[in-house]
């Protein structure tokens, strides 16, 4: 079957046969007689397989009669993202080329007076996200009353993202006699109840089972540690060891972590970009149109470049992350492997992945071989260097326990030995003379000291007479409350001097100025 089987005008088939197009996809095949005879159509297809021109070139053949009016869009697309929403914009670009229609993009991160001067010129077709499009509408700058045609991609994206009660509101503005278009890429029961609301009588067109995977995807799980820097390290080698690698497209869960593995691979030599929610607009473009050029071989991505990114030639997509939601994974790794291209798909597992990675192979049907190894090894390894760490740990406990019992044995000899000395002057010649002895006694091993120690039990005995020593020259003030407060109150019993009265001997220099007091008049 050709495109001019399906009833394209002549102006949309000279448009696809300058871009290079012979033979539509199953999904194009199927929808576009569909779209042109004016009925609702329910599109269910795997990321990759020509969604987009499957609605953009029967929109372009009947929008050839009529005529746009101020405010007034005559058909709608609805968006989950802004890349999605451009790349819609550059599909209407390449295939009317020979139409002159008004197209708008709305979207955020964009000045509102730009887009309100278009709808005003009138808009034939207007691309929009659900938020900036409700944005307009309560301004009072846009009117969905003369909208012919709906179009609804990316519903599942749209569920994720907690799009759907701004679709609802959106749909009750348009007119109840619209035709809608419904496209998703997997159908949970959430969706198949708004395609019941939305839709009348629809035409369901399926072309792969819901939630497959591209054949020409090679699929491997690559097991890691859980730590971050382990993961990192990881996938730097991973990445260093696929010869046939383009460029590539490295998925993370959380918007912080993209930002910190993209710093990390780039401080490594690497030449790559990030694109997450939180970028401004430009930034987002300035990521996106680098990578599909090629002079950045690397994007580290949110699940915001998962849905619907045409970019044929990436030939690796790395997930540096198991995705929370099983249908994200089908998403990620369908950016490569396009157009009965070849692709790799590499997911890096931890030991706390196991429930994400069953649902993903219970969605998709099939399991998913290891690269390397499965996480058994990796927990055998993992079990093998925490007992390491154990043993290390318990040496270095026994190696610093055994000087503090030393030490508190040679403390209790010292206090015991202080304790005499303090205790009256009429013991200093023995305590000197004992000194004396010890001092020319020959040296012994520290074992035998530690032998030659006393017990840990008479330790207290040697103590006691410092508390009851009656000479000395520090004040009793709060002797009862320092002794009851344990280590703090002993520590303070060795502070000798007379307690400070206000300032003491340290007073500032501003409060031995005179003071100067000023007489009335």
């Amino acid at each position: 079957m050709s495109f001019a089987d399906l009833g394209l005008s002549d102006k949309v088939l000279q448009a696809v046969t300058a871009a290079g197009y012979t033979e539509p996809t199953p999904i194009q095949a199927q929808a576009i007689p569909h779209v042109l005879e004016r009925r609702d159509v329910l599109g269910i297809a795997q990321t990759g397989t020509g969604k987009t021109a499957a609605f953009t070139l029967p929109m372009l053949t009947m929008l050839e009669n009529g005529r746009a009016r101020a405010r007034m869009p005559r058909t709608l697309i609805l968006e989950p993202t802004r890349e999605l929403a451009a790349q819609v914009v550059e599909n209407f670009e390449r295939y009317g080329t020979n139409h002159k229609l008004n197209v708008a993009l709305i979207i955020g991160g964009v000045s509102f007076a730009d887009q309100d001067a278009k709808l005003m010129r009138g808009t034939d077709v207007l691309i929009a996200t659900p938020g900036r499009l409700l944005d307009h509408f309560e301004r009072g700058k846009l009117l969905l009353t003369g909208v012919e045609l709906l179009v609804i991609d990316e519903a599942d994206r749209m569920l994720d993202m907690g799009f759907i009660p701004d679709i609802e509101r959106i749909v009750k503005m348009v007119p109840f006699t619209r035709q809608t278009l419904f496209f998703s890429a997997t159908m949970p029961p959430e969706i198949e109840r708004l395609a019941d609301m939305f839709l009348h009588n629809p035409q369901r067109v399926e072309v792969a089972r819901p939630a497959s995977t591209a054949t020409t995807i090679v699929q491997r799980l690559v097991a890691t540690g859980s730590e971050g820097h382990e993961k990192r390290d990881r996938l730097r080698r991973l990445i260093r060891g696929e010869a046939e690698l383009n460029n590539g497209l490295i998925f993370c869960n959380r918007k912080r972590d993209v930002a910190l593995l993209q710093k990390s691979l780039a401080s490594h030599g690497f030449n790559v970009a990030a694109l997450h929610g939180d970028m401004d607009q430009r930034a987002r473009t300035i990521a996106l149109d680098g990578f599909r050029s090629g002079e950045v071989p690397l994007l580290v991505a949110s699940d915001v470049a998962a849905r619907g990114l045409d970019i044929p030639a990436v030939s690796h997509v790395f997930n540096f992350d198991v995705p929370h939601h099983p249908e994200d994974y089908v998403h990620r790794i369908g950016r490569t492997g396009r157009a009965g291209r070849a692709g790799n798909a590499f997911t890096l597992v931890g030991r706390g992945d196991d429930r994400s990675l069953q649902a993903i192979e219970t969605l998709i049907g099939q399991p998913i071989p290891w690269l390397d190894g499965d996480l058994s090894a990796l927990a055998e390894s993992g079990e093998a260097e925490g007992e390491t760490r154990t043993r290390h740990r318990g040496r270095s406990t026994r190696g610093t326990a055994e000087p503090a019992r030393r030490s508190r044995g040679r403390s209790a000899s010292g206090e015991g030995r202080g304790g005499e000395g303090r205790g009256g002057e009429a013991r200093g010649g023995e305590s000197r003379g004992g000194a004396s002895a010890r001092r020319a006694a020959p040296e012994r091993s520290r074992s035998e000291e530690v032998e030659a120690a006393p017990p840990r039990a008479e330790a207290p005995v040697s103590v006691a007479p410092v508390a009851a020593a009656p000479s000395r020259s520090r004040p009793e003030r709060g002797e009862d409350r320092r002794q009851d407060r344990g280590p703090r109150g002993r520590h303070r019993e060795e502070d000798d001097g007379a307690t400070p009265v206000g300032l003491g001997a340290h007073v500032p220099a501003f409060l031995l100025r005179p003071a100067v007091v000023k007489k009335r008049k």
